[in-house]
């Protein structure tokens, strides 16, 4: 298969090691947890699994889609916290639980693999059934509950909705897929867009962390001139120029995983030259094995945290496959179904 590459910034090769340092610190098991001998969640082993497949990595990913499915509790929920098969934290979060969605689509989309795609649909199907439950009257999705009690927290975030509206997109495409008919969750889809045309009702206000900035662009509830405009209103906020993008707006700390992130808003919007930048920026974080460091202090040029995260190096292959559209599956975040919203009107978003 055809790797992703940038020019002038990641060479396929380069990429190729990326995916092995993450191969490397896969568990026996399938599961794919931050760094070695670190906590699983079942959002950022899924999107582990998908830079594993967009580098070519096929059999471990298919290895990490199988623990999802091996280790998916009968409500169709996963803990929020795994180490080394202990549940550590059993809570359970609505969009841990959605983003399998995402990952099955994007590992179908590569491979063309429909036996893949059938074995997956109950864990997919059970799994977008419960997250609907978390939904409001207003269309915004609270953001967790107690596993034990089922007692849910009313909380919405922003920027876990934005991610839930992009896996209730790809689960729809998985179901027309197969021939399924799920109208709860086209309900559920445009009860949430619907939320996010008017986002200072629905959603909590957007915080300090640069993923309540630009998750909404990549989630795909916001785009055209209105992605344009919230991404243009905060960027002196967070972006560092030729360093990446702060992890929290009054820190002085940059990490690859949100610059990435937002490389792949940018690529959404079609502002290339941008998400370019973005991935060109945090290379300093690369390490000579293929690994990247999660994060920076800018103020003195020290590596925080210190530790070489499994999900910082999926970041950046999915950017790269997006910039370069190498696997089928580089416009997955670019191709999610686009929702008509107001130009946003606080500076804040």
């Amino acid at each position: 298969m055809v790797l992703p590459s940038i020019s002038g910034v990641l060479t396929g090769d380069q990429v190729r090691a990326t995916g092995a340092a993450i191969v490397a610190m896969q568990e026996p098991d399938g599961a794919l947890p931050w760094f070695p001998g670190g906590k699983t969640d079942p959002w950022d082993h899924v999107e582990s699994a998908m830079a594993l497949s967009a580098s070519g990595f096929l059999a471990q990913a298919r290895a990490a889609y199988e623990w999802s499915a091996h280790t998916q509790r009968a409500d169709g929920s996963w803990p929020i916290e795994v180490r080394r098969g202990h549940v550590v934290d059993p809570g359970v979060d609505s969009n841990f639980c959605a983003y399998i969605a995402v990952g099955v689509r994007h590992h179908y989309l590569i491979t063309g693999d429909e036996a893949f795609l059938w074995s997956m649909w109950p864990t997919v199907r059970v799994a977008i059934d419960r997250v609907v439950m978390f939904q409001r009257d207003d269309g915004a999705f609270r953001w967790a509950a107690c596993h034990e009690t089922g007692a849910m927290f009313d909380e919405a975030r922003i920027t876990g909705n934005a991610s839930i509206y992009s896996a209730l997109c790809c689960a729809l495409a998985i179901a027309e897929e197969i021939g399924a008919e799920v109208p709860a969750w086209e309900q559920a889809r445009e009860r949430l867009a619907e939320a996010f045309e008017r986002p200072d009702d629905a959603f909590l206000p957007p915080g300090e962390h640069s993923m309540d900035w630009y998750y909404p662009v990549l989630g795909g509830a916001v785009r055209g001139d209105a992605g344009r405009a919230l991404i243009d209103a905060q960027w002196d906020r967070f972006v560092v120029p030729g360093s990446g993008i702060r992890c929290v707006s009054h820190r002085p700390w940059v990490t690859g995983a949100e610059t990435c992130e937002l490389a792949l808003a940018l690529d959404a919007l079609g502002d290339t030259d941008r998400a370019v930048a973005m991935v060109e920026s945090i290379q300093h974080l690369r390490d000579p094995g293929g690994a990247y460091w999660t994060g920076l202090v800018i103020s003195d040029g020290k590596r925080w945290p210190v530790e070489r995260s499994c999900w910082t190096s999926a970041a950046v292959i999915l950017a790269a496959d997006a910039i370069s559209r190498a696997t089928p599956a580089g416009g997955i975040f670019a191709d999610l179904q686009q929702v008509r919203i107001a130009t946003p009107n606080s500076g804040r978003r």
